[in-house]
């Protein structure tokens, strides 16, 4: 099938910057739409921002103006650059992709969304 795997999470201080991958693996065909997704402690996962494969992009107003989605699609790869952290972006961040594969019988191909294992970001003040 497909797997999507993060990067790049850890501790930063309040300020910092801090760069996010996300791989997509297996028998892909195509990738449509993928995002990033957080959830702190207590709360609902959110949407923080998205791309389309035709790389239009959008944002949680709350991350607006201080994080970068961008994508690689001859990698299967999506980046999330974070600036300007505050401890209020603490939490695990999933990356999701909506994927069409390859499978080995019928039908030939399916479409999936599948998640990531999350990468979290501590952000400290």
């Amino acid at each position: 099938q497909v797997q999507l795997v993060e990067s790049g999470g850890g501790l930063v201080e309040a300020g910092g910057s801090l760069r996010l991958s996300c791989a997509a693996s297996g028998s892909i065909v195509r990738i449509n739409g993928m995002g990033w997704y957080r959830q702190a402690p207590g709360k609902q996962r959110e949407l923080v921002a998205a791309v389309t494969s035709g790389g239009s992009t959008n944002y949680a107003d709350a991350v607006e103006g201080r994080f970068t989605i961008s994508r690689d699609n001859a990698k299967n790869t999506v980046y999330l650059q974070m600036s300007s952290l505050k401890p209020e972006d603490t939490a695990v961040y999933y990356c999701n992709a909506d994927v069409i594969y390859y499978t080995a019988g019928n039908p030939p191909v399916r479409n999936l969304k599948p998640w990531g294992q999350g990468t979290l970001v501590t952000v400290s003040s």
